[in-house]
């Protein structure tokens, strides 16, 4: 029972469009032994230990279905076993899992168990117990033979329990829980943004932030006043407002002075905290008020102790959300209650095993325990755990009703009286809280605190939900609902418009041709690429940057109001989608790229990931009609609308889409040209003449033409303007400062280059194509590679793609030969190339991609086209724009690889930068000097 490797999904992926782990696990000689050779032993402690393993439905879809796989027939295998029992432990650890596959991963005894989880931590953890659970209960025979063992003092009930905690750490408490499911229901996403509570609701510019309940509208100060028990207590008593007597005291002394002069019963407690810690009720001598404040003092965070009058009474608490009185509840502390013949002790035993009881928060009602505090109550009344307390005779073992000590709540929010609804609201507004709890004692809620009495002793910012999403006894309150409304009202958006898109070639330069017609549409674009993340066309990290991660940094992005994630094959296979649906997503086409690698050996199933970005669409999926994979992806689909991109305007299947009413952006054939033409709901669209389209090079880079026919499908179903996508194609360069290393063009040499990261057949065919298209006085000469990880049929590809293009080929290497040898790509397609009719004197190799390049543009002449494949694309660049041709052949490009000049001015050694030919600018120990060439010789 081996981990062979292990994946976490954050998003959707090949498995499931919710957050999922895969492990492949390698069950060794377990493989030989189904759940039926295990025995029965093994088959009722399994059960014994995890009893809700009998509500697993299974393949049989009804409780007890699992079980019955158990023990039927010839059982069940155990990675399967593995996946149940791994969801059945994080539902104890309070996470609401059911979703499973485990099957079959090729070699003999390795299988894919893939199964749901809330929090990654817990979710692994849960897998790690559930093999140690599963081996102990193992016959020992069986055990002996495992390469794999567990301790021999494995105890799983104490396992089971620091689990459970551990959970409870990790996992978001119940009020956070509470929030997020009420976004959940209401469409609304949100993102974890560390691992504690503090969660963004919304994306980009739209977001909202929650810590706890304290929300982004919450105002700093009414929080400080909040958490200042005597501010607040001075400030809801100048409004008039019920309120018990209370002192600010810093010592014993000063603690009894204030009881006296308040009168007894008094209350002690510290003057910061939370949860009831600290606090000491109905203290009736002065003994016990010396006791509580040494107790207040513990919990609190400073010297400071209140002191105040003990109102009689039950203890309600009472939320207001956004000015409104949305839940009571009366609490009442943790208690047993005497039946004549049981102890304290067993009481609470019986007490905890209401299923509703658990650790910490992981159910709606906490475990009552027998500690110090506990103890000293019974103390108090000279009782022990061991007192056997009468019939009906009810004891409490908490001072404070709060839920977290094994207080219970029951729900009175229909029955509170008026004036107390607004007494509650008056003093959250006076605090200036969105979301407050008012505790309020009073001997019936039903009545008016003006007849009955009671007061206000408590106002809390960041209250607890739990007593009111799940109360022990009467209606459960949306009250999360309620500040997900304040924070989203109706009408109002909580999600930017998003974008996929992906591809084997053309992402990038599709994704910077929307993101360009939004920004000159007056949007605020976040753009993932394999350049980096893009905010308002600012780079903001560089990199390759299409996977989960970057896609989260663009919607945590507060200035993004419209998202561009391209989004690549690498990402979707280690970690799945950073994002749960898009408006829009297309495919542009699946082509032989990084087979052979992580168990990608097709393009069937190399399809099947990308296909992830299209099925998370809602609107509108666009697809590459001419591309057979794509079209299959129209099967999956769940968007409103399927879009076609054709550069065939005779495309059988995209005329009877059309004339169904659906969407379509056609390449049509005219005498002045091509036209890009949409067609939407019968209605016929001409959009642009790619002549006009800069990045096609008048329309002969069609790879290009259709990069810009996706774009515009994608801004046409985002809803943008017919003459903000003309002017966003028409004003799109493919510089290299806009579009770095997707067919830049320089000519300020007497000869044309061109430099593209095309590094695949496809890529490196369209390239070739646009060669052989452009018109060139003198000869074609092309520098190209392969990368090193690709299959050898690939790097053959690659040769074939470029052959009879061009008049010379230099084949090189890149930097990274990731396994392959100094020259072994290059060679490769030189051999490639010859078998291709290529003729030996038409080609070199050259390994070194710097030497590579600067022997190609000493080798171009007047009129002549250098296509340059490159790898390092920024050093490529700089080395095209500054060399220096010169006649005769001889290049004044320096022997090293080109500086900038301000970079060589920096440095602090020797160097020289030949400006231009006959002028070099040399710095050594005299100085910084021009040195011209004579006939003399230098000057």
């Amino acid at each position: 029972m081996k981990y062979v490797s292990s994946n976490v999904y954050v998003g959707p992926s090949v498995y499931a469009h919710f957050p999922v782990i895969r492990r492949v696990v390698d069950l060794g000689i377990l493989e030989d032994y189904p759940s039926v050779k295990l025995g029965e032993a093994f088959i009722d402690g399994l059960v014994a230990a995890l009893p809700g393993l009998d509500d697993h439905g299974c393949s049989y879809g009804v409780p007890g279905g699992f079980i019955r796989r158990l023990k039927e027939d010839e059982g069940t295998w155990i990675a399967h076993i593995w996946e149940h029992v791994t969801l059945e432990l994080q539902c104890m650890g309070g996470n609401k899992v059911s979703f499973g596959r485990t099957r079959g991963a090729g070699a003999v005894g390795h299988y894919n168990m893939v199964y749901e989880y809330h929090q990654k931590d817990v979710g692994l953890a849960a897998s790690d117990l559930a093999r140690q659970l599963l081996i102990s209960l193992m016959p020992a025979e069986i055990q002996g033979q495992l390469n794999s063992r567990v301790d021999d003092d494995f105890d799983f009930e104490q396992e089971l329990a620091d689990f459970i905690r551990f959970a409870q750490r990790k996992e978001f408490g119940p009020s956070t829980q509470a929030l997020v499911n009420a976004a959940e229901a209401r469409n609304i996403p949100w993102l974890r943004l560390n691992e504690y509570s503090l969660v963004q609701f919304g994306h980009g510019k739209y977001q909202q932030r929650i810590q706890a309940t304290i929300t982004s509208m919450t105002k700093h100060i009414a929080v400080e006043i909040s958490c200042d028990k005597e501010e607040t207590h001075n400030l809801l008593n100048s409004l008039g407002l019920p309120l018990p007597q209370q002192r600010l005291v810093y010592s014993q002394e000063k603690a009894l002075s204030a009881a006296k002069t308040i009168g007894f019963p008094v209350v002690v407690k510290p003057l910061n905290a939370n949860h009831g810690r600290g606090v000491s009720i109905n203290l009736t001598t002065p003994e016990m008020v010396v006791t509580a404040f040494d107790y207040a003092r513990e919990f609190g965070t400073g010297k400071a102790v209140l002191v105040e009058s003990f109102l009689t009474g039950l203890d309600h608490r009472m939320l207001v959300v956004n000015g409104e009185l949305v839940a009571v509840a009366k609490r009442v502390p943790g208690h047993v209650i005497g039946d004549g013949v049981s102890s304290v002790a067993s009481l609470i035993d019986r007490v905890n095993e209401d299923p509703r009881r658990g650790v910490g928060h992981e159910k709606v009602l906490t475990r009552l325990e027998l500690d110090a505090q506990a103890l000293r109550l019974l103390g108090e009344a000279d009782y022990t755990a061991d007192t056997v307390l009468a019939q009906g005779e009810l004891f409490y073992l908490r001072a404070t009703a709060n839920l977290s000590t094994g207080g219970t709540a029951i729900d009175l929010t229909d029955v509170v009286h008026p004036d107390n609804r607004a007494m509650a609201e008056r003093a959250i507004s006076a605090v200036g809280l969105d979301i407050g709890g008012v505790d309020f004692l009073t001997s019936d809620i039903t009545q008016s605190y003006k007849d009955v009495g009671g007061g206000i002793v408590e106002v809390n910012a960041a209250p607890g939900f739990r007593m009111h999403v799940a109360p022990s006894e009467g209606q459960p309150r949306d009250v999360a609902g309620k500040v997900l409304d304040m924070l989203f009202p109706v009408g109002e958006p909580a999600r930017i418009p998003i974008a996929g898109i992906t591809g084997t070639n053309g992402k990038t330069t599709t994704s910077r041709m929307l993101s360009h017609i939004l920004k000159t549409a007056g949007h605020i674009v976040g753009m993932t690429s394999t350049d980096g993340v893009y905010v308002d066309g600012r780079l903001s990290v560089k990199g390759d940057m299409t996977g989960p991660v970057s896609s989260q940094m663009v919607l945590r992005d507060p200035l993004v109001d419209i998202a561009v994630l391209e989004t690549a094959r690498g990402g979707i296979l280690r970690a799945g989608l950073g994002y749960r649906e898009t408006d829009v997503s297309a495919c542009l086409n699946v082509q032989e790229d990084h087979l052979g690698l992580k168990g990608i050996d097709t393009v069937s199933q190399l399809a099947e990931i990308k296909r992830v970005v299209v099925e998370v669409a809602t609107d509108t999926a666009i697809l590459n009609a001419d591309d057979l994979e794509c079209v299959k992806m129209s099967a999956y689909v769940k968007a409103k609308n399927i879009c076609y991109v054709t550069m065939n305007s005779g495309h059988s299947l995209v005329r009877e889409h059309i004339r169904a009413g659906g969407r379509a952006v056609v390449l049509e054939r005219g005498i002045n040209g091509e036209m890009i033409t949409i067609f939407d709901k019968g209605v016929h669209i001409p959009l642009l003449w790619t002549h006009l389209i800069p990045a096609t090079l008048e329309g002969k880079a069609t790879h290009n033409v259709q990069n810009a026919m996706f774009a515009a499908a994608l801004a046409f179903s985002l809803n943008k303007r017919l003459e903000d996508i003309q002017h966003g194609l028409r004003t799109f360069n493919t510089t290299f400062f806009q579009a770095p290393g997707r067919m830049n063009v320089f000519d300020e040499h007497p000869f044309r280059v061109i430099l593209d990261y095309a590094h695949n057949a496809d890529g490196v065919r369209s390239m070739s194509e646009l060669a052989s298209k452009l018109d060139v006085d003198g000869k074609r000469i092309v520098v190209i590679a392969g990368p090193g990880d690709r299959r050898d049929a690939d790097l053959v590809n690659i040769s074939r793609a470029a052959a009879g293009h061009f008049d010379l080929y230099i084949c090189k290497a890149d930097d990274n030969r990731r396994g392959r040898g100094d020259d072994e790509v290059p060679q490769m397609i030189a051999r490639a190339l010859i078998e291709q009719g290529v003729q030996p004197e038409q080609i070199l190799v050259i390994a070194d991609e710097v030497d590579a390049i600067d022997k190609a543009l000493n080798l171009a002449d007047h009129g002549d086209l250098v296509m340059v494949f490159g790898d390092a694309i920024t050093r490529c660049w700089k080395q095209i724009i500054q060399f220096n041709n010169v006649t005769g052949g001889q290049s004044t490009t320096p022997t090293k690889a080109p500086q900038s000049l301000v970079s060589m001015l920096d440095a602090e050694e020797p160097d020289t930068f030949v400006l231009q030919p006959g002028m070099t600018i040399v710095k050594d120990e005299r100085g910084v000097r021009v040195a011209f060439d004579t006939e003399e010789g230098s000057d």
